[in-house]
């Protein structure tokens, strides 16, 4: 008897298992093309393999490019515990306590952050933040943080594929406009955001590292009148501290932020 040829059926399972494989070892969102190249795939299978991955979670679109979606981790569910979101919860308290401000821990959703994390000032006057909650890239101190990370590839990429509302005449919309301001955070090592998506409200955000990529940005959200050059020089030092806590969770020697 011999080994009966492998249906198309199998084939589409290994073609599946490869390119989840091929996403996670590379550690950036590949292009389709980038894709189909590497693992040999005709694009039209291809596209309906990414879109059925897409639609369950174990692939995450980000505007032409495709990455490792939140799904791949209900294939583990024994490590939720070392999730980074899981471990964010204790610290972003902390950083709320500390400064008695709305503090969140945003993850990346394509073109947008969303509130993975939250915690609410108590001061009457006070930014209100709602897990799940979504919003732009380019209007968010997260968002920024996290823009600042892409490649050059990447970036430009985001700057074709975006859509950029301007929420305030204080929002920055235009690629040269948020291209200095991306090599502003590179150099600061933090993001800012002053009433460009919510009037009245500054942000100040810092991104958290995993991996060689952005597992999300810790933020701040401070009323304008509660901001002063020592509050803010207390509040990116803070966000230091608490994302060296998100990034080295085995060092023995770092103490909470609060």
């Amino acid at each position: 008897m011999t080994d009966a040829a492998p249906t198309s059926t199998v084939k589409s399972a290994m073609r599946t298992l490869d390119i989840l494989e091929l996403l996670v070892a590379q550690g950036r969102p590949l292009a389709a093309h980038e894709i189909a190249t590497a693992l040999v795939i005709p694009v039209s299978s291809l596209s309906y393999l990414l879109t059925t991955l897409a639609e369950r979670g174990y692939v995450e679109k980000l505007g032409r490019r495709y990455g490792p979606g939140a799904g791949l981790a209900r294939l583990q569910p024994g490590r939720s515990a070392d999730d980074v979101i899981a471990r964010a919860g204790p610290i972003i308290r902390s950083l709320r306590l500390r400064l008695n401000e709305t503090v969140g821990f945003f993850v990346p959703k394509g073109h947008e952050v969303e509130a993975a994390v939250s915690e609410i000032g108590t001061q009457a006057l006070r930014y209100s933040l709602e897990v799940g909650r979504r919003a732009p890239m380019h209007a968010f101190a997260a968002g920024k943080a996290i823009l600042a990370t892409y490649s050059e590839d990447e970036l430009a990429e985001y700057l074709a594929t975006s859509q950029r509302e301007a929420f305030t005449r204080h929002t920055l919309t235009t690629e040269a406009e948020l291209r200095q301001e991306i090599e502003t955070i590179r150099r600061n090592g933090w993001a800012r955001t002053r009433e460009e998506h919510t009037a009245g409200i500054q942000g100040i955000a810092r991104v958290v590292m995993a991996g060689g990529r952005a597992s999300g940005a810790i933020s701040i959200a401070v009323p304008l009148p509660r901001v002063t050059p020592a509050f803010e020089a207390q509040a990116i030092e803070a966000l230091k501290n608490a994302v060296d806590l998100l990034e080295h969770p085995d060092d023995a020697e770092r103490k909470p932020a609060a």
